[in-house]
């Protein structure tokens, strides 16, 4: 497999190596990765995360795992049990379900590294559309608010969410975000304000239940969100606060876009109904942890309830910001999405 180099997933001689996000933004630790365990650990454990990123990942070893000579029916295996480590972020499942048409070939070995190799630079393309196309609504001088983290630490290219906001700041020069911290994992406190400050872009950090004052006082002009699955019908899952941000921006007329690659799609899901939401373990709302250690605030005996993700009903997008497009509200209800 030919050298494949991103932010924080690279194929390089010979080597599959994971940026460790879980320890950003103080230390940048790669992980060296060789079996379907290891990769599993780094995804349900936030090492690896963005749900391109998952997906690309979980690809690269199953093309790695050819290379070094593992069998048919051991792929195959490996495929299905890394298809099963996340359950809402389809994009995991779109490239799985390429990698195994591609073992379905007589020459297996190379059909599955030419896939994983064109899924790598499929991403790269998309993102790039997908931040042309997003940096086209927004204005000079806007306030930009997004949530998590959906830059170039979560996919190949430059992002999706986030990499709209690159390349307006680059159009325009004089824009600002405000950054979420995201409850409870962080991950814009740590991940998007590093991408930020590495692309020397404009921002504040706030807390996630802040969003609703900034609102009020008329100093969010647009909010900018990834996805992690997107249903026939354009309601959408994305890192738990999301939908919060959607009711608030509906209630104060503020623009709200969700901005992902066609991957991200699942017209086979009628609706975010159907969209099954991971519940992660209580430790991670009790207190915090990272490269700065660990602290726990709350009770040994309290019970939590820890979704990832939420599910933002159509209703309450402004548009959709696709590598094939932006759609509004009206073509989604008239059945646009389907039609990818």
């Amino acid at each position: 497999m030919q050298n494949l180099l991103a932010r924080s997933l690279k194929y390089q001689g010979g080597q599959l190596f994971v940026l460790d996000q879980y320890l950003l933004p103080h230390q940048q630790h790669w992980h060296v990765c060789n079996s379907v365990p290891e990769m599993q650990e780094l995804i349900l454990t936030l090492k690896v995360r963005g749900a391109p990123l998952i997906g690309l990942a979980a690809t690269l070893l199953v093309a790695h795992l050819a290379e070094q000579g593992v069998s048919h029916s051991q792929l195959a295996e490996a495929i299905n049990d890394l298809e099963a480590t996340r359950p809402t972020a389809v994009n995991l499942m779109h490239c799985m379900k390429r990698m195994r048409q591609a073992l379905a070939q007589d020459n297996f070995v190379d059909a599955l590294v030419a896939t994983a190799e064109q899924l790598f630079n499929e991403d790269i393309a998309l993102c790039e559309s997908m931040a042309s196309l997003g940096a086209a609504l927004v204005k000079p001088g806007d306030n930009i608010l997004t949530h998590c983290n959906t830059g170039a630490l979560a996919t190949a290219g430059v992002g999706t969410a986030l990499g709209v906001i690159h390349y307006a700041h680059q159009k325009y020069g004089d824009i600002h975000v405000w950054v979420d911290e995201t409850r409870p994992l962080l991950q814009g406190g740590r991940l998007t304000a590093f991408e930020l400050e590495s692309w020397k872009i404009p921002y504040t950090l706030i807390c996630d239940n802040m969003a609703a004052s900034l609102m009020a006082a008329g100093k969010v002009d647009k909010i900018f969100v990834g996805a992690d699955r997107i249903a026939a019908n354009g309601d959408f899952a994305n890192k738990v606060g999301t939908y919060n941000l959607a009711v608030l921006a509906h209630f104060h007329n503020v623009e709200f876009y969700v901005v992902a690659p066609i991957t991200t799609l699942d017209i086979d899901c009628e609706s975010g109904q159907h969209i099954p939401i991971e519940e992660r373990a209580e430790a991670e709302v009790k207190g915090v942890s990272g490269s700065f250690g660990e602290c726990q605030w709350a009770p040994n005996n309290a019970k939590v309830f820890n979704p990832a993700f939420d599910v933002t009903p159509a209703q309450l997008v402004t548009g959709w910001v696709l590598d094939t497009g932006v759609y509004n509200l009206q073509q989604v209800k008239g059945g646009a999405l389907k039609q990818l």
